[in-house]
């Protein structure tokens, strides 16, 4: 099973994209058992590795040629999704779950590029990267947080697309 993580649609009346007909176009690039998760862009599916590979591209196109726009599109296995909920440094360390988010990175970041990350960016926000994703702890609420997607993606050159921890949660439980 994979998570599909689309950034960027029926946010603010932007990029509008029916959920329905979104499963449909995962339907017709060949995935099976595809479900959606909440309005904003996630579906969890089941295909090949070689399939899912290529379902940001295949699926981005027919969105684009149907609704034309081109969502920026991440996907991750539940086994990914299950180290990421097992390692989130917060959890460990007790953080309220309602404050912890995670964003997901298209690429791996350069390390010299995290070591540039400001951690006193946004007090008393902190972050931790991880391999391609980056788990946030925001006390205060994530609208209220200085860390936010367009400083991620210029800072480490990549896309990235942020979901709270209980959809992350709620993704898993779905993928598995």
């Amino acid at each position: 099973m994979y998570v599909a993580l689309l950034r960027g649609i029926n946010v603010g009346g932007k990029h509008k994209l029916p959920m329905k007909d979104l499963v449909a176009i995962f339907q017709a690039a060949g995935c099976e058992s595809v479900r959606n998760y909440i309005q904003s862009g996630n579906i969890v599916f089941s295909a090949d590795a070689a399939l899912a590979g290529q379902i940001p591209d295949v699926v981005g196109a027919a969105v684009e040629e149907r609704f034309g726009f081109r969502p920026p599109m991440l996907v991750r296995s539940a086994a990914e999704l299950e180290a990421l909920v097992r390692d989130n440094p917060f959890v460990a360390e007790g953080a309220d779950e309602n404050s912890l988010h995670v964003v997901f990175l298209a690429d791996p970041p350069d390390p010299d590029r995290v070591a540039a990350l400001d951690p006193d960016r946004s007090p008393p926000d902190r972050f931790a990267v991880v391999g391609s994703s980056i788990y946030l702890h925001c006390p205060n609420g994530l609208a209220k947080s200085k860390i936010t997607n367009a400083w991620l993606d210029s800072r480490l050159r990549t896309m990235s697309t942020g979901r709270n921890w209980r959809t992350v949660n709620t993704l898993l439980e779905m993928a598995r």
